[in-house]
């Protein structure tokens, strides 16, 4: 099924000349007068080599059908990441090098989607946005409002993000996967 390269998000297979890839990272850039791309990070499934791609954004994307079953994220133990399929119970885990930038914003009970390819798990689909908890971040200025400021914040997956000055640390907030921005509080 082909889709245009701005539809492509972290967590999918394409085809990418002849092989499957799993897509680690997306980023639309629009440099001046140039036309705007798709600079992609992909990770060839057979051999495991990791690489970037530039895409014209009209460009035609194979995405590959697999089967994609629902499931929840558990826990991960080093580099294992466990998920457990919400229909039968079965777990199921992934090493963090398959799973790529995803793991930044997993947390447990996270409801997913895991993409199998020949029944072995080859990537997993995120929601479009979570909700990550700010541990770490400097301390908010009072009676400070949205603009254009903003300052870094760590969040509870290790994730660092900008955030607007009134974000405090152990506050909720919602942040995009595929740009992996601050959207919103949660």
């Amino acid at each position: 099924m082909a889709i245009p390269a701005t539809q492509m998000r972290p967590g999918m297979i394409i085809k990418h000349n002849g092989e499957l890839h799993a897509v680690f990272s997306v980023e639309h850039r629009t440099p001046g007068n140039l036309r705007a791309f798709i600079q992609a990070k992909l990770r060839n499934l057979r051999s495991g080599a990791m690489f970037e791609h530039r895409f014209r954004s009209p460009d035609p994307i194979e995405r590959v059908i697999v089967d994609e079953i629902p499931m929840e994220f558990l826990y991960n133990d080093g580099d294992d990441y466990y998920f457990m399929n919400t229909e039968n119970f079965e777990q199921t885990h992934l090493k963090r090098d398959t799973l790529g930038d995803a793991v930044e914003y997993l947390t447990a009970n996270l409801q997913i989607t895991v993409s199998f390819f020949d029944g072995v798990a080859v990537g997993i689909e995120l929601p479009q946005t979570v909700e990550l908890t700010v541990v770490e971040t400097e301390p908010g200025l009072k009676s400070a409002t949205a603009s254009s400021v903003t300052k870094p914040a760590t969040l509870e997956t290790g994730l660092v993000v900008q955030v607007p000055p009134f974000i405090n640390e152990g506050e909720k907030i919602r942040v995009d996967t595929a740009e992996g921005a601050y959207l919103s509080r949660a």
